[in-house]
Parts: structure tokens; sequence; C-alpha cells
């Protein structure tokens, strides 16, 4: 099994549409360890739609919790405890694409943030940054916590307008190859989100 992990720089970046153009791109399966918060569905639903994928590609949750909020404190008031010792990707016959849950230090419990985690799998690690105001300083800090952590950079993939001096800032600064950049999609649908991502990221850099 081969797999890679997709993290973000913050909350609301777009990396769970970027999760659903891999996993389509790949033709593999979809995971997401830890969803907090129902009230507008789970990513698990929207990458679904976006993908395409049969459903036995998309991996049911290790917790699934309804309040939305960090997953430390969606655990506690859901009365839910998160093991992380023994959250362990699934196997999957195809390519498996794992989606964190909002930024590289989200705490997943009170000692364990999710950047800890990913050093723990050794997985290589695709860190997903938007392209707006506050971006350069968002995502170097990311770069560092999960360099801190020896983990494997594989890259970063931007989502949003074109910003090149930013793009251009971060890759170099922070010693990470720039992957592509997702453009902001009306209508965001399956087509056009498999035909955008085929024309802005190669895919030989997530295999």
């Amino acid at each position: 099994m081969t797999a890679i992990v997709v993290t973000a720089t913050g909350t609301d970046i777009g990396k769970t549409v970027f999760a659903a153009a891999l996993t389509a791109a790949l033709d593999g399966c979809y995971w997401k360890p830890v969803q907090a918060g129902l009230d507008d569905g789970s990513d698990l639903e929207r990458v679904g739609r976006l993908s395409g994928l049969p459903a036995d590609r998309l991996l049911p949750e290790a917790y699934r919790l309804t309040t939305p909020c960090s997953p430390h404190r969606a655990a506690e008031i859901d009365g839910v405890t998160i093991d992380v010792e023994v959250l362990e990707p699934p196997r999957c016959s195809r390519p498996l694409v794992i989606e964190g849950a909002g930024g590289v230090l989200v705490p997943f419990t009170r000692q364990t943030t999710f950047a800890d985690v990913m050093a723990r799998w050794g997985l290589p690690v695709v860190l997903v940054a938007a392209t707006s105001l506050g971006t350069i300083s968002h995502s170097l800090a990311a770069i560092e916590a999960l360099r801190s952590r020896n983990v494997d950079i594989r890259g970063i993939a931007f989502v949003g307008d074109a910003v090149e001096d930013s793009e251009a800032t971060i890759a170099a600064m922070g010693g990470v190859k720039r992957l592509g950049r997702l453009p902001m999609l009306d209508p965001l649908e399956p087509a056009t989100l498999v035909a955008a991502f085929a024309a802005n990221f190669d895919l030989a850099d997530f295999r």
C-alpha cells in the first residue's frame, strides 16, 4: 500500500477539495482519521461527491465527532477518548490519501498534535496553503513544525488566485517543492475539479 497525507496551514484552506482532487487523480482511497463537526455533513461525504469515487473507497473515520471544534475538545464534549497510539492508516489495495483535521498542529488530544501522529506514521506529506494574505508566515511555521518532527514534506500545494511572489517566497524560504496551485472553481463539481488538477499538477509528484 502507498499512502500520502494531506495537511494544511489552517482550517478552511481548501484541503478537502484538494484531497478529493488528489484521490480522484490517483484513482485511490480516501480516509480522514478524525472528523469533528457534522452540521454541514462530513468531509468524507464531500470528497465522495467531488471525487466521484465509489463508496467502498471512502473509508470510514476512526473517530466521528459531532461538535465542530478542535478534535481534542470535540472528543471531550462528545465523551469520546481519542487513542492516538492505535490510530493507524487502514489497508487499501490502491493509493491511500489521508486528510488531516484543521492545520498541522491541531490537537488530537491534550498531549498530541496531528503533526506528532504524522511523524509516527512516517508517511510523505503534502502541505496545502491558501494564497491569501498571511500565507507566508502560516506556511513557513507549518513547514518548521513538520521539519522539527522529521516529517517528509513532499511539497506545498496552493489553493486560490495566483500570487506569484508569495508562492515563490514560501517555496524558496521553506526549502520545499512547489507542486502547483488549484484555482477557485465555479462551478465546483467533479468534472471541473478533475480538469483543474490535471492542468495544474504533475501526478508523478504524488506517487
